[in-house]
């Protein structure tokens, strides 16, 4: 709740300090407008708490509720927002407006690695000299790439021009949390593949000295045993 500009504790039960309230009931039902008498009577019959969660308004409005629950859930909820900021990391990629094919083709690779890491990335163009009279090459060049990496990253912000560059932000497609999961399975599925490579491998190279210790041996005859240099 919001107070004098900043975040006040919500009033609850015998704290709320007006005579009528805007009820809504525990699964968001609007009761409508009760004594605060009456309303607490109605959360006690439940077991729960009266919170009043908008005290500018006219009456105030008041919900029926669990306070106790309600006050994880948003502690939890103000963590994972907390952790999900921390964890956003904005890379950047600068390229010239009549980059060549391959180092466009390379520079985009990182590009589309970062997006799949699940952060940003600031593209960058950077004009010299005459360039400076021709941004719409800067534009086509940032259009091109965000169709390209489509798949992985959306335009958060779109080309501008920024003094002597023009810059473009990406947004990857999916969280952060989801893509370390799929880059955490890949390692394992890769881990997995040269291990069963690995016991093929090994059963191959068993099998093969099995057969060689199977097979047969030469019976030696009254004939291997005499000198090759006598005559008969």
């Amino acid at each position: 709740m919001f107070e004098g500009g900043h975040i006040s504790e919500p009033r609850i039960n015998d704290r709320i300090n007006v005579a009528e309230v805007r009820l809504v009931g525990p699964d968001g039902e609007q009761i409508g407008i009760v004594s605060v008498a009456e309303a607490l009577k109605l959360a006690q019959d439940v077991g729960l708490d009266l919170v009043e969660i908008a005290p500018t308004a006219h009456p105030p409005v008041a919900k029926v509720m669990d306070y106790g629950k309600w006050r994880y859930e948003s502690a939890q909820k103000a963590r994972e927002t907390r952790r999900n900021q921390s964890n956003t990391i904005i890379k950047e990629m600068k390229l010239r407006p009549k980059i060549d094919a391959h180092d466009y083709e390379t520079k985009k690779g990182h590009i589309v690695r970062f997006l799949r890491a699940g952060d940003k990335v600031k593209i960058t163009i950077m004009f010299r000299g005459r360039e400076q009279s021709r941004p719409e090459l800067g534009f086509n060049l940032l259009t091109k790439l965000a169709e390209d990496v489509v798949d992985d990253g959306i335009v958060e912000f779109a080309p501008k021009q920024d003094g002597r560059n023009m810059i473009m932000v990406l947004a990857p497609t999916r969280k952060k949390s989801e893509a370390k999961l799929e880059v955490e399975a890949e390692k394992q599925r890769k881990v997995a593949e040269k291990t069963a490579d690995l016991e093929a491998e090994q059963k191959e190279h068993a099998q093969s000295r099995a057969k060689a210790t199977d097979r047969p041996k030469k019976k030696r005859g009254p004939a291997d045993n005499m000198d090759p240099d006598i005559d008969l």
